[in-house]
């Protein structure tokens, strides 16, 4: 798959270049991309889908029909903040216990530009090849409405029998199209309080995927958790963690922690998880990781400022 992102304004010391505009897309002819890749043999690369049918993809999953479901953002400093460029913030945004006290925080400083941050949603986007020439040929939005000042960045979806599982801070979704026309029709929050901080942008709520026992797993990065699920509560505040759950949302636990921000999950032939932990941009090296269940492994969000 060929794809293309487009992103805003540069994050600077103010909190103003945040907001909503958009710098115009710069377009790159898929074709001509590819060309320019550089693939281990035995490999080729074909464009499956490109501009207009998606745009700003940041994760995407197949189902078990050939379906491919797209995580887009829009939200990426339009919707979105990133500490960096308000450090100003900084020790109030680090008192962040729940989602709330994001929300009380970014109240008291946005005042009237907080409307801004509504403005853009991200989505899900379903993408098809109903011809079976390996391209895709059909493009809809399957759900919407991702906008609250509290929402964002959607960066993982998984499907599979029907349901549609999707990380958006500061919720666990669950999706449904019920009458098969390509668009949500269900939608249930499934659990709630994920992101209690600002923090770096990028360290989402990610990595679905299932596990040999049947779970749901996920991360999310050093923006960390507090949610209360089953009449309990679960939480993180200082490090990025792994959780996982039923694949209804119940029985939520947290798995590990003291990671900075782990990406994408995979099990290998083994059962054992593994995942790819970035770096602070201090001079340590972004690293794989073994993840052991109940293991701390040492992180703490404070040692990158």
């Amino acid at each position: 798959m060929a794809v293309h992102l487009a992103l805003g304004a540069d994050a600077e010391s103010t909190v103003e270049p945040q907001s909503p505009r958009r710098k115009p897309p710069v377009v790159v002819d898929p074709i001509l991309a590819i060309k320019r890749f550089q693939v281990p043999p035995g490999f080729k690369v074909d464009l499956f889908a490109a501009e207009p049918q998606l745009k700003n993809p940041v994760a995407f999953c197949f189902d078990e029909k050939g379906r491919c479901y797209v995580a887009e953002t829009y939200r990426d400093r339009a919707g979105v903040l990133d500490i960096r460029g308000i450090m100003s913030w900084l020790d109030e945004d680090l008192a962040c216990r729940t989602v709330d006290d994001r929300i009380a925080e970014m109240k008291r400083h946005l005042g009237s530009r907080l409307a801004d941050f509504t403005k853009y949603s991200d989505q899900i986007r379903l993408l098809e090849d109903r011809d079976g020439d390996g391209r895709a040929d059909f493009s809809t939005v399957f759900a919407t409405g991702f906008n609250h000042i509290e929402d964002g960045i959607g960066a993982s979806v998984l499907a599979r029998r029907g349901n549609v599982w999707y990380t958006c801070i500061p919720d666990l979704w669950l999706l449904r199209d019920t009458d098969g026309d390509g668009v949500a029709d269900f939608r249930q929050s499934l659990q709630h309080g994920y992101g209690v901080r600002v923090g770096y942008l990028g360290h989402d709520l990610h990595g679905l995927c299932f596990g040999p026992d049947g779970k749901l797993y996920f991360s999310i990065g050093d923006r960390a958790a507090n949610v209360e699920n089953d009449g309990h509560r679960v939480l993180n505040t200082e490090s990025g963690s792994v959780f996982r759950c039923n694949p209804d949302g119940t029985g939520l636990e947290l798995f590990c922690f003291g990671l900075r921000n782990p990406q994408q999950l995979v099990f290998d032939q083994h059962g054992n998880l593994w995942t790819g932990d970035n770096n602070s941009d201090s001079g340590d090296q972004a690293r794989w990781v073994y993840l052991v269940e109940g293991a701390d492994n040492g992180w703490r969000v404070g040692y990158q400022f």
